[in-house]
């Protein structure tokens, strides 16, 4: 009789906190025709766009956070690897609209990004307000995320594993995919939700960075229920949000399935 008590809590919050509101998105949403609007290619194309940004974002962050953890476990010395985290952790001590801000003075025309471009011989000077713009701040807001699971992932692993491996042969490559890869996959499936649900609806790196050009799902949404005045069509569009994030989860889940085994 404990088991169900005690998974009471876990239910009761994601009664509250998910099942809850998506079911108050549905109810605003409207009849039929709103939904019919969510297959405009307008809209569509958006939310692609939304989708491959989030993970374009994943995957680099992976490859980028993937080697920093291996070299934070394997090469940098116990006593000095607390000093290298906190170096990894420093940019969650800042608001993300203070580093956004910073990144505007970066990427703006005379900001040091564009004087380096024009040194180069670059015909475009400024960043800001583009498409590379919003990457470059994704991937500098999520990188952390991706780092710190993998990290923790790593570090459990028995060295004894890696050392038996080697020494029975297996390449460096082989070493990493039959015996790193697997162990670690909890982590790196963490690392990539924690990577791709937020960059999926961002809102501030694609307002800020990205400016009015190109429109972004999170700043579609924003806009619906507040300058557009349509909070039925916003509700639509945030309850297929969350069906994306949802499928997200289920994907990364069969992914961690099989990696294990």
């Amino acid at each position: 009789m404990k088991g169900p008590w005690l998974l009471a809590p876990a239910l009761l919050a994601g009664l509250f906190l998910f099942v809850a509101p998506q079911l108050m998105l549905l109810s605003s949403a409207g009849d039929q025709s709103v939904w019919l609007r969510l297959l405009d290619p307008l809209y569509a194309a958006i939310f692609w766009r939304s989708v491959l940004m989030a993970t374009g974002t994943t995957v680099i962050t992976l490859l980028v956070g993937f080697p920093v953890a291996w070299a934070l476990v394997r090469a940098v010395p116990e006593r000095s690897r607390s000093a290298f985290l906190l170096l990894v952790t420093l940019p969650l001590w800042t608001s993300v609209l203070v580093k956004l801000y910073a990144w505007v003075f970066l990427l703006r025309s005379g900001g040091l990004l564009s004087q380096i471009l024009v040194f180069f011989g670059s015909d475009s000077p400024s960043l800001l307000y583009t498409t590379t713009a919003v990457a470059i701040g994704q991937l500098y807001v999520e990188l952390p995320y991706m780092i710190l699971p993998i990290y923790a992932a790593l570090e459990r692993i028995d060295s004894s594993l890696i050392d038996a491996a080697q020494d029975l042969g297996a390449s460096p490559r082989h070493t990493l995919s039959r015996v790193v890869i697997p162990i670690a996959a909890p982590g790196i499936v963490a690392g990539c939700v924690l990577v791709f649900v937020p960059s999926l609806g961002s809102v501030l790196v694609p307002d800020l960075l990205g400016g009015a050009k190109t429109a972004w799902v999170g700043t579609l949404i924003t806009s619906q229920f507040g300058a557009a005045r349509d909070p039925a069509f916003g509700s639509a569009m945030a309850f297929t949000l969350s069906a994306l994030t949802l499928l997200a989860f289920l994907l990364f889940g069969r992914f961690l399935a099989k990696a294990q085994e």
